[in-house]
């Protein structure tokens, strides 16, 4: 057995069944499946456990979040890889069997990005794969574009951990996913490290998956959402970025957290970002820092470039789009 297929829940009995009716229709049949459970009250684990009794279920004694739900899961697993995939998701039959063509490319590659479509707007991108930029935004890349954009493979700055595979060996060396983040921006932090470690992060095309979107979470934006993503923001810079680094990108870090708090003051959700910045400040040095290390150096300025050059083509893109509106 090659894979381990881990799908942390909670409350999603609604979405189970679809999720797991596509993978049992993948054309590679060389994977287990792992349902962490988040102590769900609407069912979950009972209508697992009457139709797919062979499915093994880990279940929580309280919803400890995603990064916790997928460590437990990781940790069991005992495959060479690990595909982590959210509940609110239906698989193409050919996800799994590109994913691990795709990660058995190299050792050096630690993860690989699926292709995301939205599942009720079929023509549309909702993720190929995660950016990261100097102002310390995460962008998910070609979110909203259509399908047919994003058809090579290429290298990406993190996967997203919606529907993505991973290099189980690799996790002993970088560390696991971060649980003080709970969720969000968890899978961007995790791609950062693998990055200074000097692994690399991929996208593949072929393997495609459709996503509801927020099938937790229930909405794009919400005040917990909002206040969650924006103190593992901080985190995200605070763990992985070295003190000189974290000098250099001061001032475009700033102004990246300034234009959100003015983002979200404009759409009702500035007091719950506030609050989240505030929560980073007072706990980010509790936060464990990704030990430097020379070796590392030429990691470190590899990635700063990219930061750099992501941020030039979003801004690029963004007032490309602005313009096309028009």
């Amino acid at each position: 057995m090659k894979i381990t297929i881990v799908i942390p829940n909670y409350n999603g009995k609604h979405f189970m069944k679809p999720c797991l009716a596509s993978l049992e229709e993948q054309t590679c049949k060389d994977f287990k499946i792992l349902v962490v459970d988040n102590a769900s009250t609407d069912g979950s684990i009972e209508y697992m456990k009457e139709h797919y009794p062979k499915i093994e279920i880990i279940a929580l004694d309280q919803n400890y979040g995603f990064s916790k739900a997928v460590n437990i899961g990781i940790r069991r697993s005992g495959t060479p890889y690990v595909i982590l995939l959210n509940n609110d998701t239906t698989a193409d039959p050919y996800f799994v069997e590109e994913l691990l063509h795709a990660i058995e490319r190299s050792p050096r590659i630690f993860s690989v990005s699926s292709k995301m479509i939205q599942m009720y707007h079929p023509e549309l991108i909702d993720s190929a794969g995660d950016l990261y930029t100097v102002i310390g935004w995460g962008i998910c890349r070609g979110a909203g574009r259509p399908v047919t954009n994003y058809t090579k493979a290429d290298e990406i700055f993190s996967a997203c951990a919606g529907a993505s595979i991973y290099r189980r060996s690799a996790f002993r060396k970088i560390g696991y996913f971060d649980e003080a983040h709970f969720a969000y921006l968890e899978d961007i932090d995790i791609g950062y490290r693998a990055r200074i470690y000097g692994y690399r992060n991929m996208f593949c095309p072929a393997a495609q998956v459709f996503h509801v979107g927020s099938g937790t979470s229930g909405s794009k934006y919400n005040a917990f959402k909002v206040k969650l993503s924006a103190r593992n923001n901080l985190y995200v810079n605070y763990k992985n970025m070295p003190l000189p680094i974290l000098i250099l990108n001061f001032l475009p870090l700033l102004s990246g957290y300034l234009v959100k708090y003015v983002f979200f003051l404009k759409i009702g959700w500035g007091k719950e970002y506030k609050e989240g910045i505030q929560e980073g400040m007072r706990t980010m040095r509790s936060q464990k820092k990704v030990p430097f290390c020379i070796r590392h150096l030429p990691n470190y300025i590899r990635i700063e470039a990219q930061l750099i050059r992501h941020t030039f083509a979003y801004a690029r893109d963004w007032f490309t789009r602005k313009i096309c509106r028009k």
